[in-house]
């Protein structure tokens, strides 16, 4: 389905639950905690996607919060994965649970999770995320990879935290069949100041030897020569891709958002599978053109923290 701009629409995120076993501080309050019985239940997640996928939705990513701490999330993944008209269903997670979760996800239909890696500094690590541990991360994505799932590695760029790390982040595409895709830190928050806004081309700037990829998607795409992965930059802030966006998302409690920065909110929880339909098309047609401008000092008009909206 097209939106009023002409943007075909065929992805939708679908949050799971806006609990997570971090709390990152770009993502989720320190003292963050969910409303007891407003998460949509599996049933509902299930019909929202088919829902969806009859008006041409086709690919679904499972996000959070920590999607894998939900108790059912395999059953959910295995039934979005099975949907018909669904053709790829992939899963945004820190990593931490991949150890035991990964040979599971694999099995119930999902192909790829793209993990969040800002640092590989184990003390810069547990600073950013309140308390996880480096290593458990590391090992989950070693989890993943020896499973077969397909990763990408999402990392905020935060200046004056981890812009001395980009090339030896960017260095793990050489020798290792995955991306790993470097994000403007978007201001969701007021925690950080000016200087933490590290622009892609200053990013960019800080990894030599990149040698520029074709392609027209939201990443910018580079290679190392001779490398097995590649290196994408993804840039909200100074380039915004508004105009090839092709998502909605769906929130854990039941809200479909059609623009991330827009606190337009339509509810579709406890709705029959026509009525989410009929709300999941006005979300469609709803699309802004693009997002408000975002700048250090101009936050975004989500209305929520990421763990609350789905990465």
């Amino acid at each position: 389905m097209r939106d009023t701009f002409g943007r075909e629409i065929n992805y939708m995120r679908v949050s799971v639950t806006d609990q997570c076993n971090l709390r990152c501080r770009y993502c989720m309050p320190a003292g963050a905690a969910a409303a007891h019985g407003t998460t949509m239940d599996e049933d509902e997640i299930i019909r929202a996607i088919e829902a969806a996928s009859e008006l041409g939705i086709n690919k679904i990513r499972i996000t959070g919060g920590e999607p894998l701490v939900r108790k059912n999330i395999l059953s959910i993944c295995r039934r979005a994965a099975a949907m018909p008209g669904i053709r790829e269903a992939t899963l945004t997670t820190n990593g931490l649970l991949l150890s035991d979760m990964a040979g599971p996800l694999k099995d119930a239909g999902i192909r790829r999770v793209n993990i969040s890696l800002d640092t590989l500094d184990p003390e810069k690590y547990a600073h950013i995320t309140r308390g996880g541990s480096l290593g458990q991360a590391l090992r989950g994505i070693e989890a993943a990879r020896s499973a077969g799932l397909r990763v990408k590695i999402n990392t905020v760029l935060i200046g004056g935290f981890n812009d001395g790390e980009l090339s030896r982040l960017a260095d793990m595409t050489r020798e290792n069949d995955m991306d790993i895709r470097f994000i403007e830190l978007m201001p969701m928050t007021g925690d950080f100041g000016q200087d933490a806004y590290l622009t892609f081309r200053e990013a960019r700037a800080l990894i030599p030897g990149l040698v520029p990829l074709p392609g027209d998607g939201a990443a910018r795409m580079f290679q190392f020569e001779g490398a097995r992965g590649r290196v994408g930059f993804i840039s909200p802030m100074t380039c915004n891709f508004c105009s090839q966006c092709n998502r909605i998302r769906l929130t854990a409690d039941g809200y479909l958002k059609p623009c991330l920065h827009s606190r337009q909110e339509i509810p579709i929880k406890g709705l029959s599978r026509e009525k989410m339909k009929e709300a999941i098309r006005r979300a469609i047609l709803a699309k802004p053109e693009r997002h408000p401008y975002l700048s250090a000092s101009r936050l975004s008009e989500a209305g929520r923290s990421m763990n609350r909206i789905g990465g």
